[in-house]
């Protein structure tokens, strides 16, 4: 059931190309719902994640960031200012060779992201 505010999250998430994390798209959430609670974003965003119509992304341990572009597309997270960029799919390596079947495992889909230094980060660093 789609709710008024999940209907607003996702509005605001697919506004960002940022790859918010949850507390920042709570932030932007109150503009236009000022009572809404915290957790009801983080409720929210785990149901959207859940029945896929978000992505979640992040590894163990690391705060969870949220896209809401399901295109077929990958991400570069820059190691020093830990950004998330997308990547087009259409640039990388066709990865339609991987086998249906590997080591008697059915591949269903799969997840790659791409981890460096962006250019932003790595063009300051060049100026000092």
């Amino acid at each position: 059931m789609n709710t008024k505010q999940r209907n607003i999250i996702l509005e605001k998430l697919k506004q960002l190309k940022t790859h918010p994390t949850a507390d920042e798209i709570y932030a932007i959430v109150r503009t236009k719902l000022p009572n809404i609670s915290l957790g009801t974003v983080y409720r929210n965003l785990k149901q959207l994640a859940e029945n896929g119509t978000i992505l979640q992304l992040g590894q163990a341990g690391q705060q969870k960031r949220f896209d809401a572009d399901l295109s077929k597309h990958y991400h570069f997270v820059c190691q020093k200012c830990h950004k998330i960029y997308d990547l087009p799919a259409q640039k990388i390596a066709d990865l339609k060779q991987i086998p249906n079947y590997i080591e008697q495992h059915a591949i269903c889909g799969y997840n790659l992201d791409f981890y460096g230094i962006c250019f932003t980060c790595n063009t300051k660093e060049k100026l000092l």
